[in-house]
């Protein structure tokens, strides 16, 4: 089992014939996940990476059954392809694209959610199920299938987490990057959710940082609706008051946001809080079977 990606994903490459739309569909090709087609408008009969390119989403859903997108598009055009998607009857859509106006954002999720389509970032660095799919960008070489769940904001820190996870010799069942950005689509809530009734799953780890109140959220919805267990990291605890650290969602207002209250809220929950990577693989490790 996976959640949102998998055997069954049919990926349709948007922006595949841009240096990084190409360049990720040769890993993800490589991997075995199931890229059935590109898209760039002029460029429909073209190939990439044997990978055959349609001028239209529509036209590529048409003619290969596609059920999920990536989005490699420049900013300006980023949302623009994400509805297109939508329209088209895509059912996930995977916005790698950083950099995007938060007002095009804001419009786009909007059109996907009235048609019941689930984006996840933008900004972010896709999803991952060990053995079956990597749709995005994380090296796949750090993976090791396993029974772990991990869900964050920080592409870099899920790198890290992932490659000790493997060399505790544990596993992921599905790894989900969100984003960083202000508006996100899928957000921790949407991802606990998901692993919550996932039977491969026993445990998640979650890595969020400074700024906004998502984590604040999930706590309250781990208390109240998660019954696996959940262990938790929060960087940017030295960050100073007011400062953004790397990511545009990441800043503190006022009371909010601060590290100190997303460690009071998940410990209010009944959820670990681990003060380094090392010791939330630590903890891990003592939750789960090793397999």
């Amino acid at each position: 089992m996976a959640i949102f990606v998998g055997k069954e994903t049919r990926l349709v490459v948007q922006g595949i014939t841009g240096r990084e739309g190409a360049f990720h569909t040769q890993q993800m090709k490589a991997y075995g996940t199931n890229v059935v087609a590109g898209m760039t408008p002029g460029r429909g009969g073209t190939e990439v990476e044997g990978v055959p390119v349609f001028d239209s989403v529509a036209a590529a859903v048409a003619a290969t059954g596609a059920n999920t997108s990536i989005i490699f598009v420049p900013a300006p055009f980023a949302a623009d392809s994400i509805m297109e998607a939508a329209a088209a009857g895509i059912r996930l859509v995977i916005a790698i694209t950083e950099g995007i106006p938060t007002l095009d954002v804001v419009k786009a999720l909007r059109y996907t959610g009235e048609r019941g389509v689930r984006v996840i970032g933008p900004n972010c660095p896709g999803a991952m199920t060990p053995g079956e799919a990597k749709v995005g960008i994380m090296p796949a070489d750090i993976f090791r299938r396993g029974n772990i769940g991990v869900v964050s904001r920080s592409g870099t820190l899920t790198y890290e987490v992932v490659n000790l996870l493997s060399e505790a010799g544990l596993g992921v069942s599905t790894c989900v990057g969100v984003g960083g950005d202000p508006v996100i689509g899928t957000t921790f809530v949407d991802v606990l959710a998901a692993f919550q009734t996932d039977p491969q799953t026993e445990a998640v780890l979650l890595i969020g940082e400074i700024g906004g109140t998502d984590e604040e959220t999930a706590a309250a919805y781990i208390q109240a609706q998660v019954t696996k267990p959940v262990l938790a990291f929060i960087s940017g605890r030295s960050a100073p008051p007011g400062k953004r650290m790397g990511h545009a969602g990441a800043i503190i207002s006022g009371s909010m946001g601060t590290p100190q209250a997303k460690v009071a809220a998940f410990q209010a929950a009944g959820v670990p809080v681990a003060d380094t990577l090392d010791q939330l693989v630590q903890m891990a490790g003592e939750r789960v079977r090793v397999k």
